[in-house]
């Protein structure tokens, strides 16, 4: 019985042994100082496919909810597409003349151009078509974020009671990797495609970036393939000053380049 009882407390203390080199470093002071150095506040996770291995920087806020602003358009995109909402990334849907807001928004758009370009109203008439109650399915059915939309279905994850948290959003990305989501496979391929940002002899690295605004929050979500390997990433920060927002990529890339993945 004593001899049972030893081998269960080592088999117990391997296990521990075990989860705590799976887990880097829990508040990783590399990943901080990419923060500090640029005075503003938030999180980074980085993790493997498989979980194995992961980085992360200010875990409470990790798993924090905000507004998941554009970073909404993988789901929005695959939802779209699999209720036809729109026929693929290739239709155009006409732009009715008015400013929206940018210059790259004032024009005739498709999914090819509008995801990229966080083109607003594009994906605000697509979620005109799909309708509030198909969304709060599929938002149930996949357990994204808090499950809520709002009273207004084109504004919901900007502005709406949408909320999801850095953690979850890598939970989201693990099955969009994986294709293990409730969308047929080739609206995964596509949308794999519009989050290409670059493709080198190294790695591929498909992103998408949100952004509530001034004084609001940023985000940056994907993940990097390289040979025989796949780490994701999500971040979030608080966007107080102008200039802010260019801080979701560069933290992210030089986050990347420090755990040797770019």
């Amino acid at each position: 019985m004593r001899m049972k009882r030893l081998s269960t407390s080592i088999l117990l203390l391997a296990g521990m042994i075990l989860s705590t080199s799976c887990l880097v470093q829990a508040d990783d002071e590399d990943l901080a100082g990419l923060f500090s150095v640029r005075g503003v506040t938030g999180t980074i996770i980085i993790t493997s496919l498989d979980g194995g291995i992961s980085y992360v920087y200010n875990e409470t806020r990790s798993r924090e909810q905000f507004l998941p602003a554009s970073t909404f358009k993988m789901l929005n995109t695959l939802i779209a597409l699999q209720e036809g909402a729109i026929r693929d990334e290739q239709e155009i849907l006409k732009w009715d003349g008015t400013d929206k807001g940018r210059p790259e928004w004032n024009r005739d758009q498709s999914m090819a151009s509008a995801f990229p370009a966080s083109c607003v109203w594009f994906y605000q008439e697509l979620a005109r078509r799909v309708g509030d109650r198909k969304y709060q399915q599929y938002l149930r059915r996949l357990k994204y974020g808090n499950r809520k939309t709002g009273p207004d279905v084109t504004t919901f994850w900007l502005e709406g009671d949408l909320r999801i948290s850095a953690v979850e959003q890598i939970a989201f990305m693990k099955k969009l990797v994986k294709e293990e989501l409730p969308f047929s496979k080739g609206h995964m391929q596509v949308l794999k495609k519009l989050m290409t940002v670059e493709e080198t002899s190294r790695y591929s690295l498909k992103a998408k970036t949100g952004w509530t605004g001034r004084n609001g929050i940023g985000w940056y979500v994907g993940y990097v393939e390289t040979k025989g390997n796949t780490r994701l990433f999500a971040m979030n920060l608080d966007t107080v000053k102008p200039g802010d927002e260019k801080y979701r990529q560069e933290i992210t890339r030089e986050a990347l380049k420090l755990k040797g993945i770019l």
